[in-house]
């Protein structure tokens, strides 16, 4: 019997909505970059993106455990000496609530670039609406 190795043709791809309303950061962040990954699947093989589409919504509403929203520090440099720039967790939760939770799906992939081709199939938006209507979307109960 020969190993099966997936094509991409064999490869088909489901689009889901995650309500982020009240869910943990962290735990929400692993459940969507195995899903991205294509984990869950059977077909799973590393090398290759067989994840499916992954919409985020109410990313706003996103709860952190302990301390975390003023002690996680985000930091970003601007290239120039003394350039460092931080921001909270709660600051970054008031002004950009989806980078919260691409940064944090972002740290769980591959840093390569199939991990950037990825995090191109996560879609995340700080409201309740979404564009993504016409894909039919799939609610995913996290």
């Amino acid at each position: 019997m020969k190993t099966f190795t997936p094509t991409p043709q064999d490869i088909d791809r489901a689009w889901f909505v995650v309500n982020a309303e009240n869910k943990v950061l962290g735990r929400l962040a692993t459940t969507i970059a195995t899903r991205l990954r294509g984990k869950h699947k059977p077909e799973f093989v590393p090398h290759m993106d067989n994840g499916d589409f992954i919409v985020v919504v109410n990313a706003a509403k996103v709860k952190v455990t302990g301390n975390k929203l003023d002690q996680k520090i985000y930091n970003r440099h601007s290239g120039y000496m003394g350039g460092l720039k931080q921001t909270k967790l709660r600051t970054m939760l008031q002004t950009k609530p989806e980078h919260v939770l691409q940064h944090a799906v972002k740290g769980m992939l591959p840093k390569n670039r199939l991990g950037r081709a990825l995090l191109k199939k996560l879609r995340v938006y700080p409201g309740a609406e979404h564009p993504h209507a016409a894909q039919q979307p799939q609610t995913l109960d996290i």
